[in-house]
């Protein structure tokens, strides 16, 4: 059992570490490729969908490793169609000065909204491709994405540290005007806190564990949602979390640019 939960936590850390750097790679690459990139995205989430459905009634191993592979490419296409600008939101320009409060989170919440009602959508394809199966690896896998994935959304609007402009493209550049850089904000230990409560618990669950799903499914879960705090934990540590993902951001176009945003006027923010 411990060779398995080792091997279960360890193609955590491999998939989370390659499918953010490949993202980040073709993300960078010419705006002229992502229509292709997107293309064959597609076709693999696609695949991973009807992988999820098939794996949906197999209660082993191979069936945890193969749903919660294929849940990491419906979420990765999700990503990658956010990043390379396809599936955003109405609003393609940062506030002025002086807008704040409820009115920029609404800004805020426009800029994103498409990606968000996409991420909506994702979760019921992969619930109804699930539903009422022996296993659920794939639907918990999408759920602790979408839930840290919001939480590092609210933190960075909210304010922390580390905004990561270093991963934002160009195109997304305007986006940096809704992040806040400040010392520290209420929801942070509160999210990190409660992920780690979880985490924890996901861990004595594959420790209790009696058969090879179990562990695997369990540790797959729980390396995921470790990894994930780990990378909250980014956004106020001084770790030069880029050089992970040094190779990803080779492709030359994530630099972080200044970009020329066309402000709009006070009244119309």
């Amino acid at each position: 059992m411990n060779l398995e939960l080792a091997q279960s936590a360890a193609y955590a850390v491999v998939v989370w570490w390659f499918t953010t750097g490949i993202i980040l790679y073709l993300d960078g690459l010419p705006r002229r490729t992502f229509r292709w990139s997107m293309i064959a995205c597609t076709g693999m989430m696609l695949a991973a969908v009807n992988g999820l459905h098939n794996s949906a009634a197999d209660a082993s191993a191979a069936g945890a490793y193969a749903a919660f592979t294929c849940a990491i490419l419906v979420w990765g296409w999700l990503e990658m169609s956010f990043l390379m600008g396809f599936v955003t939101g109405p609003r393609k320009h940062a506030c002025s000065d002086g807008c704040g409060g409820w009115r920029h989170f609404v800004h805020a919440a426009q800029a994103i909204i498409y990606n968000e009602i996409a991420t909506l959508v994702g979760g019921a394809v992969v619930l109804a491709a699930t539903w009422q199966s022996a296993n659920h690896t794939g639907l918990w896998t999408y759920a602790i994405l979408w839930s840290m994935r919001l939480s590092a959304k609210l933190n960075l609007f909210l304010g922390v540290p580390n905004v990561g402009e270093k991963f934002l493209p160009i195109h997304l550049q305007y986006l940096k005007g809704f992040f806040k850089t400040r010392r520290m904000n209420f929801l942070f230990p509160l999210s990190v806190s409660a992920a780690t409560i979880v985490a924890v618990l996901l861990w004595q669950h594959c420790l209790a564990a009696v058969d090879a799903y179990q562990v695997t499914a369990y540790a797959l879960m729980s390396s995921l949602l470790a990894l994930a705090v780990l990378e909250h934990w980014f956004m106020v540590l001084p770790l030069p979390s880029e050089k992970l993902w040094g190779w990803g951001l080779r492709s030359g176009r994530l630099q972080p640019l200044e970009p020329r945003i066309a402000v709009k006027a006070p009244s119309e923010c």
